[in-house]
């Protein structure tokens, strides 16, 4: 199949960072954004996720209530082996 050249703007710092790192990998930028440009047709879609790092109300509302509970050693018991926690559950039951 034919090669055509494509022009992308990257910011310097990013290029040079790529390159380096792709360098170890014994490839040139060309050859992972044309690996990536594959991914995507064969995959239908990025072959990754994107996703925005901000949780939703029921996860914020989740990680304090975890905390809460870590955080405070008299909320949860402790035993000494699993056979007593064992005990302990089946006599609840």
């Amino acid at each position: 199949m034919p090669k055509v050249s494509t022009n992308i703007t990257i910011d310097a710092e990013t290029k040079s960072k790529a390159q380096a790192l792709l360098s170890d990998f014994g490839m040139d930028l060309s050859t992972a954004i044309n690996i990536f440009l594959k991914q995507m047709i064969y995959q239908g879609a990025f072959p990754f996720e994107i996703t925005r790092n901000i949780p939703n109300k029921t996860t914020v509302d989740a990680l304090a209530e975890y905390h809460s509970i870590i955080n405070s050693p008299e909320n949860y018991k402790k035993y000494n082996n699993a056979d007593d926690m064992l005990e302990d559950i089946l006599s609840e039951t």
